[in-house]
């Protein structure tokens, strides 16, 4: 691993990475590239299979899917995998520890989350107010 100094550097190589195309102002995505078949097609895999877990990987393809798609979500998962593999093959005392599922729901800010459905209230037409329930 010492060819890639960084996660980030490996999953570049195996074109796993989201790719920005600029011209002037204007920026779009587009396909991250071909890289290393053999990987790509075992990341794949591993990604379809670990989508259909009630493990933190298969939350992640959960998350993903309702706003990227099954293909881009599947990506992001092969992704994670690569970097969660270029990390336990760099540091020998390095064990995975899985997060689990629920992981998301455990951190996210509930003044974040409030803020974000009113917002989406207020888009659709209604008037928000908020009352402090009792107790």
């Amino acid at each position: 691993m010492s060819v890639f100094p960084s996660p980030d550097h490996l999953a570049s190589w195996a074109k796993l990475c989201p790719r920005t195309i600029q011209s002037g102002a204007k920026s779009t995505t587009g396909p991250a590239g071909k890289g290393n078949p053999w990987l790509k097609g075992a990341l794949g895999e591993a990604a379809s299979a670990a989508a259909r877990t009630d493990t933190f990987l298969g939350a992640r393809y959960r998350r993903l899917v309702k706003r990227r798609g099954h293909a881009k979500a599947l990506v992001a998962v092969a992704r994670s995998i690569l970097i969660i593999t270029w990390h336990l093959i760099n540091d020998p005392q390095a064990c995975y520890q899985e997060l689990g599922p629920d992981w998301h729901h455990k951190h996210l800010n509930p003044q974040r989350r409030t803020r974000d459905l009113v917002r989406q209230l207020e888009h659709l037409g209604h008037t928000v107010t908020l009352a402090p329930t009792v107790a």
